[in-house]
């Protein structure tokens, strides 16, 4: 499967009772689709997998295959606390008709080298699937680096690497050392078209879910060959970018749907809404996003 475009990395709605709500999930697909995303990323951390149970990260994992076209990518997020736990999911996304999977390390155990590259290679045994590498150090404490990197890169399954990490290096070096081995996948937002100079055919994107029509037009004028006009509109995104990065990332993508008007409720405990200050910068932030024209 060829990586390519923007794939938003979904936030998943609930509503007043906490609840997944699959009518404001629909009205957020439909309008990404408009946008020109190519693909989906259920289940990942913008989508809040560590706060539900395996039952309701399945139902999503469902809505959004049934929702998918045959021409559109899907990824599930199935990372997990073990490695029998990503193997339970990852089976289960399986059946539900995903061939591709998102994996960073397991979360809190911080595993060291060898027990992650056995890790990787215990799940690739285990389940069919094509394997999509996934390194945001700082969210689970450990950096996939470059030794396990040279083990995995020619395995025909694993196909690329999500690269958050936030350090254009490692972006450059996954460039120089693994030419047609494995794809770089843009991870890092707000340097997310220094990536695409260093060969990031792809995006997963979470602040693709409140910026999909910018992030998508951004893509396709960097693919057109217009450089200069890319880094304009790189520009005009990067400070909502920037503020992301800077700390409680989940709230203000969901409040950026709400701004953009596809409401996504709130992000479940232990992560709380945004303050009435915090909701006022990121707005301002957002105001030549909300009505981008392409």
């Amino acid at each position: 499967m060829k990586l390519t475009g923007v794939m938003p990395a979904l936030v998943t709605p609930f509503d007043a009772n906490g609840e997944i709500d699959f009518k404001a999930f629909e009205a957020l697909l439909l309008h990404l689709r408009d946008a020109g995303v190519t693909g989906w990323v259920p289940n990942g951390s913008t989508g809040e997998y560590n706060a539900m149970n395996a039952d309701e990260r399945a139902e999503v994992l469902k809505f959004v295959a049934d929702f998918a076209t045959d021409d559109e990518i899907l990824i599930a997020g199935t990372n997990g606390g073990s490695t029998r736990e990503v193997i339970e999911h990852s089976e289960r996304a399986y059946d539900l008709g995903y061939r591709t999977v998102l994996l960073a390390s397991p979360y809190y155990a911080m595993p060291a080298a060898d027990e992650l590259l056995a890790h990787f290679q215990t799940v690739l045994g285990a389940v069919d699937m094509d394997l999509v590498l996934y390194n945001y150090p700082s969210k689970v404490g450990v950096e996939i680096g470059f030794d396990i990197l040279d083990t995995l890169a020619d395995h025909p399954r694993v196909i690329g690497i999500k690269e958050s990490s936030g350090v254009l290096q490692r972006a450059v070096d996954i460039h120089i050392r693994y030419p047609g081995r494995l794809d770089l996948v843009s991870g890092s937002d707000d340097i997310a078209l220094d990536f695409m100079f260093w060969g990031a055919d792809s995006w997963i994107c979470g602040p693709g879910n409140c910026m999909g029509v910018a992030c998508c037009d951004l893509d396709r004028t960097y693919r057109s060959g217009n450089i200069a006009a890319a880094r304009e509109k790189m520009a005009i995104i990067y400070r909502a970018m920037n503020s992301l990065e800077a700390g409680k990332f989940v709230q203000k993508v969901k409040y950026g749907c709400e701004l953009l008007g596809y409401p996504v409720g709130h992000a479940r405990q232990p992560l709380l809404p945004l303050t009435e200050d915090e909701k006022m910068d990121f707005r301002q932030a957002m105001e030549p996003i909300i009505n981008w024209v392409s």
